[in-house]
C-alpha cells in the first residue's frame, strides 16, 4: 500500500488528486496539507507527496522531503531557475517525478512533436506553439508549452532565449528563419489546450491536445506515484513513467 500526502487539498488540482487516488486500491491518502498547516508532521508519515500548488512552495516542500526521505511527484509549474535547481539537487538523494504535464495524451503529444520536428525541418516548415488555459492561471506560457518549446529547441538546434517569439506586435518585419512563435491565450474555464503547428508553402500540419477535465492530470500523477514506489533515487518525468523514452 502506498501512503500519500496531497498538498493544496482545497485547490482544483488537490481535489482532483484526492478523487483520483480514491479509485486506486493500492493507494491510501493518509494526510493532506493546505497553507498554514504543519507540513513536517504530515510528510514524515507518508511514502510519497503529490504536489500541484504554487512554485514558491516547492523549496520548503523539497527540504521537508529530504529531511524524511519521502518521494515526490511535482506537478507545479512556473518555477524559477533557482527553484528548478533545488529539485535537481534533491533528486540526487530521493526519487522525484517532475513533469509539466501528467496527462497520457499530452505526453503522447510531446513524443509526436519530437518526431514531427525531425521530419518537418525548419528549412521548409515554420513552427508555432499555441496554448490556452482558464483565466485564473498565473504563469505564462504554461509548463506544458515550455516543455514543447524545449523539445523543439532540442530538435531544431534553436535557443529559448534567442529564437522564441512571444506573440507579435507592430511593424516587426518578416519572420526570421529560425524563429518559433509562442502564443498564450487566457479565458473562461479552459482546462488546457495545446497546439504545435508546422506551416510550409502549400501545406500545414498541426498536433493538438485538448483537456476537458483535470482528472486526466490527477490520474496520471497518481500513476506516477505508484510507479515511483519501485524506483531508485533519481529525477524522472512522465515520459519515464509511460515508457516513452
Amino acid at each position: 500500500m502506498l501512503t500519500l500526502l496531497v498538498t493544496g487539498k482545497s485547490g482544483r488540482m488537490g481535489q482532483a488528486v484526492l478523487e483520483a487516488a480514491a479509485t486506486q486500491a493500492a493507494v491510501q491518502v493518509t494526510h493532506t496539507h493546505d497553507a498554514g498547516e504543519d507540513l513536517d508532521a504530515a510528510i514524515s508519515r507518508v511514502g510519497c507527496v503529490i504536489d500541484f500548488t504554487i512554485h514558491t512552495f516547492t523549496v520548503p516542500l523539497v527540504e521537508a522531503a529530504l529531511k524524511h526521505g519521502t518521494s515526490l511527484v511535482i506537478g507545479t509549474t512556473g518555477h524559477t531557475d533557482a527553484e528548478r535547481a533545488v529539485i535537481y539537487q534533491a533528486a540526487k538523494k530521493i526519487p522525484i517525478v517532475y513533469a509539466s504535464n501528467y496527462s497520457v495524451g499530452v505526453n503522447t503529444l510531446f513524443w509526436l512533436t519530437r518526431q514531427a520536428a525531425r521530419l518537418l525541418t525548419q528549412d521548409r516548415f515554420d513552427i508555432e506553439v499555441i496554448e490556452m488555459h482558464h483565466k485564473h492561471k498565473i504563469d505564462a506560457p504554461s509548463g506544458t508549452a515550455r516543455t514543447l518549446l524545449e523539445i523543439l529547441n532540442e530538435e531544431t538546434g534553436t535557443s529559448y532565449q534567442d529564437d522564441i517569439a512571444h506573440g507579435r506586435f507592430g511593424n516587426i518585419g518578416p519572420r526570421k528563419p529560425r524563429e518559433i512563435g509562442m502564443h498564450t491565450l487566457r479565458g473562461g474555464d479552459v482546462v488546457g489546450d495545446h497546439t504545435v503547428l508546422f506551416a510550409a508553402d502549400g501545406e500545414r500540419f498541426e498536433l493538438t491536445h485538448k483537456a476537458s477535465s483535470r482528472m486526466t492530470f490527477a490520474s496520471g500523477a497518481v500513476r506516477a506515484a505508484l510507479w515511483l514506489k519501485n524506483q531508485p533515487v533519481g529525477l524522472y518525468d512522465m515520459q519515464d513513467v509511460l515508457g516513452l523514452k
